[in-house]
């Protein structure tokens, strides 16, 4: 890979630096263990601010990361956006940034990178077929401040909120939480219900001392009502009761994640806890979780994989069918010993 950059060249480091990530929630979110071991490599009394969208500004307002976080409006419409950045241009330039990371690169983040005219720069590489995290860490080592593998640990300003929102919904802390997110945003990115339900009877038999939750908005709510209703007390559902920052502190209390294509799946894994991932129509060469407490399954040897279609054109989704709950529970165990989890798998 190739990326744009201007590399620095002064002896002392940078004490101003800016990111730019301007797109979904699970595209910023990758982006935060990379920042993170930024942060703890400058020096103490360098600024790292972020530019972001309104629409998800909440996770990094809310981690102890960013000194500034500036988010802009406008939806996803490009000339409102536009006319919101050209509020905040007088206030970027004036900071005088030493360093700009431009890991969305487009129009916006390109125009605010010129006229801010930092020392030093790098761009994102939107296109190549390597996992986003990936392309992540080379841009932030592509100005030359050295090696930035992912940090997977953050505070979060009321790391509290988390365990009391779980009491109140009838959490044994005693008990381990296993979350299952079948949360992917299309039919073909969904894995059967009734294979989460037999996945979670194959744990608690071995594992009894097991809690599971589902937690997200209403685009899930009749499939936590199922779960619910086959589960019983051994769930708990969180649906519609969490913010994004609630959520992401949720996740740090995780044995497990099972999850689908999805922001909380990218929550899960750049903070660290073991996921297990099941791609179905999703290119897994931009998406995939990295790190060696994760592991995933694609469609990617299959004739018809990576298709990011909304519907499978055999109507079967046999990229995702294929794979049964025994498969899938065997595959979680021997990723969860393999982890720093291990220890607490063997309590349960």
């Amino acid at each position: 890979m190739n990326i744009p950059a201007r590399q620095w060249k002064k002896r002392s480091l940078p004490r101003k630096v800016l990111a730019i990530r301007l797109q979904a929630m699970g595209d910023l979110v990758i982006t935060l263990p990379y920042l993170q071991h930024l942060r703890n490599v400058l020096p103490e009394e360098c600024q790292l601010d972020l530019l972001t969208r309104e629409e998800v500004e909440a996770i990094p307002r809310n981690i102890l990361l960013f000194d500034r976080v500036y988010s802009i409006g406008g939806g996803r419409d490009l000339k409102k956006q536009l006319m919101h950045v050209c509020w905040l241009l007088p206030g970027l330039i004036f900071r005088r940034y030493d360093l700009v990371l431009d890991l969305q690169n487009n129009i916006i983040s390109r125009l605010v990178r010129k006229l801010i005219r930092p020392a030093a720069w790098s761009q994102f590489d939107r296109f190549s077929p390597v996992a986003a995290g990936e392309r992540t860490r080379l841009t932030i080592e592509a100005v030359g401040l050295g090696k930035n593998p992912p940090y997977h640990h953050f505070h979060l300003k009321n790391e509290q909120a988390a365990g009391e929102l779980l009491f109140e919904n009838g959490w044994d802390k005693s008990k381990a939480l296993v979350i299952l997110n079948p949360a992917g945003a299309f039919v073909t990115r969904n894995w059967p219900l009734e294979n989460y339900v037999q996945f979670a009877r194959f744990w608690l038999k071995n594992f009894p001392c097991t809690q599971f939750l589902v937690l997200g908005t209403d685009l899930i709510l009749s499939k936590s009502l199922y779960l619910k209703n086959e589960l019983g007390e051994s769930l708990i559902n969180l649906v519609n009761k969490t913010s994004p920052v609630l959520a992401f502190s949720v996740v740090q209390l995780a044995t497990l994640v099972l999850s689908e294509d999805s922001g909380l799946m990218h929550m899960a894994w750049v903070s660290g806890i073991p996921t297990m991932v099941l791609f179905g129509s999703t290119r897994s060469d931009w998406a995939r979780p990295l790190g060696t407490h994760t592991e995933f399954l694609d469609s990617s040897d299959l004739e018809c994989g990576n298709c990011m279609q909304e519907y499978c054109k055999f109507g079967d989704t046999r990229c995702l069918t294929r794979y049964s709950a025994e498969l899938i529970f065997n595959k979680t165990v021997s990723l969860i010993n393999q982890t720093g989890f291990k220890g607490r798998l063997a309590s349960l």
